[in-house]
């Protein structure tokens, strides 16, 4: 099955590019994921905005972006996608992405992000792609983990604190060892939390903006989070894209880190989530008892339940980062997430009227 607002699945693989006139042709793995929708929409591939896409089979029959079906378990199908399509570009985004769900699917997901980006790496050599093909492999700031030093920068030691991490860190190192082994141009994007409305709602910030939302068009009373103090940096995804695609664009391959240099809690984007609807939340009590009110009111809204507890946490970091304003602050994105989770859930609620 497949879902625009999810996660990216390792089993749903997209082409965007004008294949008629032989321009640029971008293989995407994950294309079900949040950051596909803002991905094939971009300018810079020369394709229109594709709306209603699973809706209606046309436009990816008929027009410039065709569905493939496959998985990165699976070699074959890889060999033979990237055979037919023979893509100037492929953009690595499948994974099974949430980290928490990594210490239950250990396997799964080192299989999938860990040698799944090898089996696509193979893949590319095996079709004699290897001097052609641009390759981008989404990485992530979960490398770090235990942080090692202060700020991070692209040299500082790796130090994954769970399952999804260690496979992440295997796959960045095999595209390193296929860039310098096979001179291929594979780079690793190192990319810390990014966000939109497209996010799952599995994901923290997401269903913090879903939850506001429905608390404020009254469908819901409270919801609950796990380490309210946990830091992040939260940057949103579309400026995340454009870093992607300008990787591919330099004249030699490297590693990015791409952040936004700011940090923030859980706490903190509960706070601000509230205050775009208009709320003030207050705290009372410690640890797990602790709970977030409505000054205004005196309603609980938030609530802390150890199960979303992770068995390791990763530190907060501070990264050695300067950006000329193309990275949305920590305020844009809360009151877009926020936002957008209101206009979704006010359609719903006044379809059921």
């Amino acid at each position: 099955t497949m879902s625009r607002g999810s996660e990216p699945a390792a089993s749903d693989i997209g082409v965007v590019g004008d294949i008629k006139k032989e321009k640029k042709v971008a293989l995407i793995t994950g294309i079900t994921g949040q950051v596909h929708g803002i991905l094939r929409r971009s300018s810079s591939f020369n394709t229109g905005r594709i709306e209603h896409l699973y809706q209606n089979p046309q436009a990816h029959t008929e027009g410039n972006m065709k569905l493939h079906y496959g998985d990165l378990t699976d070699s074959t199908c890889l060999v033979k996608i990237i055979n037919q399509v023979k893509p100037t570009e492929i953009y690595n985004l499948g994974a099974q992405s949430h980290v928490k769900i990594s210490f239950e699917l250990a396997e799964y997901t080192a299989n999938v992000d860990g040698v799944g980006t090898l089996r696509l790496l193979d893949a590319i050599k095996t079709c004699g792609l290897t001097n052609s093909v641009k390759f981008y492999q989404a990485s992530t700031s979960e490398l770090y983990g235990k942080v090692q030093e202060i700020p991070q920068t692209e040299t500082t030691p790796f130090y994954p604190r769970s399952p999804y991490g260690a496979a992440k860190l295997y796959a960045y190192w095999i595209v390193v060892n296929f860039r310098e082994a096979y001179n291929m141009f594979a780079v690793n994007g190192i990319l810390f939390n990014h966000e939109s409305p497209r996010r799952g709602s599995n994901f923290v910030t997401r269903k913090i903006s879903r939850s506001v939302a429905k608390i404020h068009l009254g469908q819901l009373e409270s919801f609950s989070l796990g380490n309210l103090d946990s830091k992040r940096d939260w940057g949103h995804a579309r400026d995340y894209v454009k870093a992607m695609w300008l990787m591919l664009q330099q004249e030699e391959p490297d590693d990015f880190v791409i952040a936004t240099g700011e940090v923030h809690s859980v706490r903190e984007f509960v706070e601000k989530a509230f205050r775009h609807v208009g709320k003030t939340i207050v705290w009372n009590g410690k640890d797990e008892h602790e709970v977030g009110c409505c000054q205004e009111t005196g309603v609980v809204h938030v609530k802390v339940n150890p199960k979303y507890f992770r068995p390791t946490e990763v530190q907060p970091v501070e990264i050695a980062l300067v950006h000329d304003g193309c990275v949305s602050g920590f305020d844009d994105l809360t009151r877009r997430s926020v936002g957008s989770s209101s206009h979704f859930s006010q359609e719903e609620y006044l379809g059921r009227i």
